[in-house]
């Protein structure tokens, strides 16, 4: 009988533990990485539609957060402008196992976010702004916000942080120069020559023609500029996620001020006279700055920015181009990490 009850004691224990919910905080009273349960975007699975406040109005803007860490948050800032998160889903397959929490985040008038196609709203003084009302809703704060831009989210990374660096814990600028007309003259006096006369010549007449939706100018750069600068990978293998990014990106906004040319920033675009070269050494809060060996952006001018700023390191992809998060994943990869972590650990050097 002594026996029988022990025995019974043990299967209640067993059962009572089975349907007791699992804590939603670790031995140090931190909510595990993946646990939502306490959270109020749990229901949309980390997603939350900010609103922010414009002079034309007020428009939501589409954010996602994988993961939780209280001290390495990471906004993504993605390129264009007109871009989406998109570009970044491959973060996915690398910070989740460094316990890296990360921010998707489409900024207004791209893919997933409000449209208000109102050409007054697409200035760099507008997404600092816009960037600004993100941190303030997601609680992100100097003592865990880690600022990533890439490309355009590059020039309004470094925007941002020229006005709000007291804010930021770390700053990374991935795959953009600190000059507008310097990356257009890099792409015309260096990259282009590199290609055969004969293709770079066509390219250029239909610029001048401003004939670009000849889809033979589409056909030229994607075969013989983007697979060398852009992704190196033959188109057919490029990922989903590049794919959904060029097919979700906004046209009106890329032109209005990127422009047209894949060889710098011409004609009406806004930002062709965009330049902070001056400016960098005003930068003091960490600072990573990413480059490529086969970039569309030079990189030694990159290098030369991260000495520049007060307190930086250069990242050098060496096998890859402008998005390096795809084809130099190693390297884009392990350097940010290590980045992150320095700067959390007080290592940083």
């Amino acid at each position: 009988m002594k026996n029988l009850f022990s025995l019974l004691i043990a299967i209640s224990i067993v059962l009572t533990s089975c349907t007791k919910k699992e804590t939603t905080q670790d031995e140090n009273g931190s909510i595990p990485y993946l646990d939502y349960s306490k959270s109020a975007d749990q229901s949309t699975g980390g997603i939350t539609m900010i609103p922010i406040t414009t002079p034309k109005g007020t428009f939501k803007v589409y954010t996602k957060r994988i993961g939780n860490n209280p001290k390495m948050r990471v906004l993504l800032l993605h390129g264009g402008p007109g871009g989406t998160h998109h570009e970044f889903e491959c973060f996915d397959g690398f910070l989740p196992n460094e316990q890296i929490e990360y921010i998707y985040y489409d900024q207004l008038d791209s893919y997933y976010s409000d449209k208000p196609n109102d050409t007054s709203l697409w200035t760099t003084e507008h997404f600092v702004e816009e960037v600004e009302q993100v941190r303030k809703s997601l609680n992100l704060n100097k003592d865990n916000f880690y600022l990533l831009g890439q490309s355009w989210g590059g020039i309004l990374a470094m925007e941002y942080a020229l006005k709000h660096q007291n804010n930021l814990k770390g700053l990374i600028i991935s795959n953009m120069m600190a000059s507008a007309p310097a990356y257009g003259k890099y792409a015309n006096e260096v990259l282009g020559p590199q290609m055969k006369p004969e293709i770079f010549k066509e390219i250029k007449d239909i610029e001048a023609k401003n004939d670009f939706a000849n889809p033979r100018y589409t056909e030229l750069l994607m075969n013989h500029y983007y697979t060398e600068h852009i992704l190196r990978m033959p188109v057919a293998e490029w990922p989903s996620s590049i794919n959904t990014f060029f097919k979700h990106l906004n046209p009106n906004i890329y032109v209005y001020m990127q422009g047209h040319s894949e060889f710098g920033m011409t004609g009406n675009a806004t930002l062709k006279n965009w330049d902070v070269t001056a400016q960098l050494k005003n930068i003091t809060v960490p600072t990573l700055v990413i480059g490529a060996t086969y970039d569309t952006m030079d990189p030694k001018h990159m290098e030369w920015m991260s000495k520049e700023v007060q307190n930086g390191r250069f990242l050098l992809c060496k096998n890859g181009s402008h998005l390096s998060q795809y084809d130099d994943q190693k390297t884009y990869f392990t350097g940010l990490i290590h980045f992150i972590k320095d700067v959390n650990n007080d290592t940083f050097k």
